[in-house]
């Protein structure tokens, strides 16, 4: 059974930091690219960053880009978000997502996603 655990998240203040992390089981963690996919209140989901298996290759959504950092521990099997310079339009729930099948690439597909970690940013 594919399990993705997400932790970290909480309430922080405009241009503060968060790190999000997943814990991964269930499936070959290394054979698959992994996103960070998010949701606001009365949104659809929108997809944050996506990342390699080998971890060479990383996408950043463009309002993300330069503020947050995708990274994973295939030994650990475990995905990591570290979030800077946080805007209260990043509040939202953050979850990690599986790619639907295994391969190298990045991919903004995916078939399994946490329950989330929700984060809020406000003064």
């Amino acid at each position: 059974e594919v399990q993705l655990v997400e932790s970290g998240g909480g309430l922080v203040q405009p241009g503060g930091s968060l790190r999000l992390s997943c814990a991964t089981s269930g499936f070959p963690f290394s054979l698959y690219a992994m996103s960070w996919v998010r949701q606001a209140p009365g949104k659809g989901p929108e997809w944050v960053s996506g990342i390699s298996t080998s971890s060479l290759t990383t996408e950043y959504a463009d309002s993300v880009k330069g503020r947050f950092t995708i990274s994973r521990d295939n030994a650990k099997k475990t995905l990591s978000l570290q979030m800077d310079s946080l805007q209260p339009e990043d509040t939202a729930v953050y979850h990690c997502a599986k790619a639907p099948v295994a391969g190298w690439a990045v991919t903004r597909a995916y078939d399994y996603w946490g329950q989330g970690a929700q984060v809020t940013v406000s003064s």
